[in-house]
Order: C-alpha cells, then structure tokens, then sequence
C-alpha cells in the first residue's frame, strides 16, 4: 500500500479482509508501526456462523456480535488511537464491496465509504446467494461470504472511526514481490 500511495501519503491506516482473517496495520514507513490480525475472515465467518439462504436473522445477528466482541475486545491503543491521514482497504472483500457501493450508490470509484455499507448489508442480507452472484465483481462463490465481508468492514470502520476508504489494488502478493525485488537489488 505505501508503494502505491507513494512517501508522502503520510500515516497510514491499512485495512485487509481475507478469507480467514482480518489484518489491520498503520504507520509512517514502510513498515508498520502496529498491527492486528484477527480470525474475521470473510469465508471462516460464513462458515461458522451463517445459515440458511438467504442467512437467518439468527444466523447474522450471532455474526454482528461476536465480530463486534472480538474487534472491542482484542483492539490495541496504538491502531484505536492511531492518528492516521490516510485511510486504505486491500483485498478482493473490499473491491468488491467498493463495486457495489458504486453500482447502487453511485459511490466513486475505488472508494469505499462508511455510509454505503450501512445500506449495502441489509440488502444483501435479503438477497440469496444466487442473487448476490449476479451483482458486479460478485464471483459465485464471494457470493457466500461477500455478507461477512461487509459485515466486518462496516464494524471495522465504525471502531476506528474511518468515514471512508481508499481501495488500493495492490495487496500482500504484490508486497511479497516488491520486497523479493528489493532484497534481490542488494
């Protein structure tokens, strides 16, 4: 993310949803100055809390609390505290959510704001799983988990007070080769 950005980008607050956790990250530098990875993964969620298609009221409100327990729980001062001038999400999760705020928003492009999940998680809560297949960048199977996703970004963003992300299309990957090719340099 801070390659992307550039230097002057300033504090970072990084946010990643993957299928088994949720990585959270802030700093100046290039590396990080706290970070936090949590079980929150959109796809482990999916599967040890959601049933029914489309999910039971049940099924999501177990869901909302335990993400809700967990990141009250678990956050450290320096990410709640972090003081950050700019807000950026990686990962297919947050896209993806990006995508359909934009498709039902009209929210810009490779942005993700609080506000529009607040309205995107109902409406997908109401939708099956094949219905949720024919939204766009929404594979069939993100269609299972892309509720979880948004479930956690939304409470993710509500604890740390981000009114609104910057999607960045590079994520672990690309930070894996960008410091393969730099150890390489030397």
């Amino acid at each position: 993310v801070r390659r992307w950005l550039g230097w002057s980008s300033g504090k970072l607050l990084v946010l990643d949803i993957g299928g088994g956790s949720l990585e959270l990250a802030t700093g100046i530098d290039e590396n990080p100055e706290a970070v936090l990875s949590l079980p929150l993964g959109a796809a482990r969620l999916t599967r040890e809390f959601l049933s029914g298609d489309p999910f039971s009221g049940k099924s999501l409100t177990a869901l909302e609390t335990h993400v809700a327990n967990l990141l009250k729980t678990k956050m450290p001062a320096k990410l709640q505290n972090h003081n950050a001038d700019h807000f950026v999400a990686t990962s297919k999760t947050f896209r993806t959510l990006a995508r359909i705020a934009n498709h039902w928003y009209g929210d810009r492009i490779g942005y993700l704001e609080a506000n529009a999940l607040v309205g995107i998680i109902p409406r997908l809560s109401d939708m099956t799983s094949a219905e949720r297949a024919k939204l766009p960048g929404v594979s069939v199977t993100r269609a299972e988990q892309i509720l979880s996703g948004a479930i956690v970004a939304q409470a993710a963003m509500e604890k740390l007070s981000i009114a609104e992300l910057e999607i960045c299309p590079w994520a672990l990957r690309e930070g894996v080769i960008l410091k393969w090719l730099d150890w390489n340099e030397r």
